[in-house]
């Protein structure tokens, strides 16, 4: 009889892997605490909180990887981004009077950041498995605004990514510099930094100098 076949040993995660998670986990937090709280505003108990956080940290990226047939989505392949969003969402409820306290800026700010590493985070895992560029600005955007837009129909209101309207185009834009610099450039790093620097700073441009694309008023 043959003998058989050697088991092979599990390859350590590559850099680009460990990466794409730093920047998923951070993000999937601060998107975590930004959704506990507008539960909390909103009336909902504990488990409702902790429902609507865990929502707003993994509904964009679940999606994602669905679309992408990345499956299970990341958020199931590991328990570390689960327990990230249950946490911060419990510490939230926890903390709620805290976090209000916070200005309005360092929260817009924290959400920025959020928006920025998911938006960029998205299109480099849609870019890797080879989809085209329209595909890794859309599923980057789509990661960064689809735990909100979620929310927002959760908690009975008009979804905000729609009616603040450089919030989803700061994250398109960014996703798709990221697309475009890791097709020309092939350099990751530069593509992800411009990536979540456009973002960012569209973001933070729209909250200080309250910009809004055209709109029909009736």
């Amino acid at each position: 009889m043959p003998p058989p076949p050697a088991s092979i040993a599990p390859q350590p995660p590559t850099a680009r892997a460990r990466l794409f998670d730093a920047l998923d986990i951070v993000a999937t937090g601060l998107f975590a605490m930004e959704g506990a709280a507008a539960a909390a505003h909103a009336g909902l108990d504990l488990l409702g909180i902790l429902v609507v956080g865990f929502i707003v940290a993994l509904a964009g990226g679940i999606l994602r990887d669905v679309l992408l047939g990345d499956l299970p989505p990341a958020a199931f392949s590991s328990r570390t981004r689960i327990v990230v969003a249950l946490v911060v969402s419990l510490a939230t409820f926890g903390v709620l009077a805290v976090v209000d306290e916070l200005p309005a800026l360092a929260l817009a700010t924290a959400d920025a950041v959020g928006l920025a590493l998911f938006a960029v985070g998205g299109a480099e895992k849609a870019a890797a498995r080879g989809a085209n560029l329209w595909v890794v600005a859309a599923l980057g955007t789509m990661t960064a605004t689809g735990g909100g837009l979620v929310r927002d129909i959760l908690l009975n209101r008009v979804p905000f990514v729609l009616t603040h309207s450089v919030y989803g185009t700061a994250a398109l834009a960014g996703a798709l510099a990221t697309g475009i610099l890791l097709r020309w450039t092939r350099t990751r790093g530069l593509a992800l930094l411009a990536g979540a620097l456009i973002t960012f700073l569209l973001r933070m441009l729209a909250v200080i100098f309250d910009w809004q694309l055209p709109r029909l008023v009736p």
